[in-house]
């Protein structure tokens, strides 16, 4: 089996779907299709069933996932250290991130780096259907999450970003040209969801109104890339951060602040029981930083 093969079976069975899975790896679905039905050929039987509604594994497809996943993931991690020790570097951090905004985040790396010149902060991203999964499964160290988060497992760091909420909305809604916008306004209004667990999605995307209206779940996602054709198709709406309005910037797209929205809140989080002492300097670099701002600054 080639790896590309075996990566792309390993992806649609995180993905359950053959067109997220070929946008993720670059390819397209029929080179999706082909391979997973040449997988299908070689092991002798079905590893998803496939309707018009949605995308399962099978009992052999899930235990072939869970057999050669971490063998996957094992390989890359070995080829990563490899290169990191031919460019002089001799340790690896992987941060998680569930949004695009590297440089925001840039003051924290780069004294983190100053502290550990030989390690290398490689970025991950995360996906808000699972937000917690890479940590738990190791693919990650260290995440930067909104709060709460209320996972036993989980330890909660050092707030590391706050930022107000806004609505993202297509350029010809009829709240677009709005100065602001209220959450009794969503009531009438398909909201785009697709965070979980419930608790955590609701600190963002509440199900109902402050006048206790219901607020109407529209399509899920699972990346920010992925609101953005909805948003400018104008088939829903989208509660966001506001550092989406620097980083995907568009004219088919305009953000309206949410005047009632608390501000967001985001920390660091690591699994606990994998607390190591590089993972501790990052969260140590974090609260410096944040002591050193003025007051009311983040990172």
């Amino acid at each position: 089996m080639e790896l590309r093969d075996i990566e792309i079976f390993l992806t649609l069975a995180e993905e359950l779907h053959f067109g997220r899975t070929a946008e993720r790896l670059h390819v397209t679905p029929a080179r999706v299709s082909q391979a997973i039905k040449k997988q299908e050929r070689r092991i002798g039987a079905a590893l998803f069933e496939r309707n018009n509604r949605a995308v399962t594994l099978t009992p052999i497809g899930k235990q072939l996932f869970e057999d050669l996943a971490p063998m996957y993931r094992g390989l890359h991690e070995g080829m990563a250290r490899a290169a990191c020790a031919a460019g002089g570097k001799t340790e690896v951090l992987r941060l998680g991130m569930l949004s695009s905004n590297v440089q925001d985040f840039r003051p924290l790396l780069d004294a983190f780096h100053a502290r550990h010149p030989a390690c290398e902060a490689q970025i991950r991203y995360v996906g808000f259907g699972d937000p917690f999964g890479p940590l738990r499964d190791g693919e990650v160290d260290v995440q930067i999450a909104w709060l709460p988060v209320r996972e036993a497992d989980l330890t909660v760091g050092p707030v590391v970003r706050v930022e107000p909420v806004v609505l993202a909305v297509g350029a010809g809604h009829r709240l677009a040209q709005r100065e602001t916008v209220s959450y009794e306004d969503l009531a009438d209004e398909a909201v785009i969801v697709g965070a979980r667990p419930d608790y955590w999605r609701e600190a963002l995307v509440p199900s109902h109104t402050p006048g206790g209206r219901p607020i109407r779940m529209g399509p899920a996602v699972t990346a920010e890339s992925e609101m953005l054709p909805i948003l400018s198709n104008g088939e829903a709406v989208a509660l966001v951060h506001s550092h989406a309005i620097r980083y995907h910037s568009r004219p088919d797209i305009a953000y309206v602040p949410v005047h009632d929205a608390p501000p967001a809140r985001w920390a660091l989080l690591w699994r606990t029981a994998a607390e190591t002492d590089l993972i501790r300097s990052f969260v140590n670099t974090a609260r410096q930083i944040e002591a050193a701002l003025p007051e009311g600054s983040t990172t």
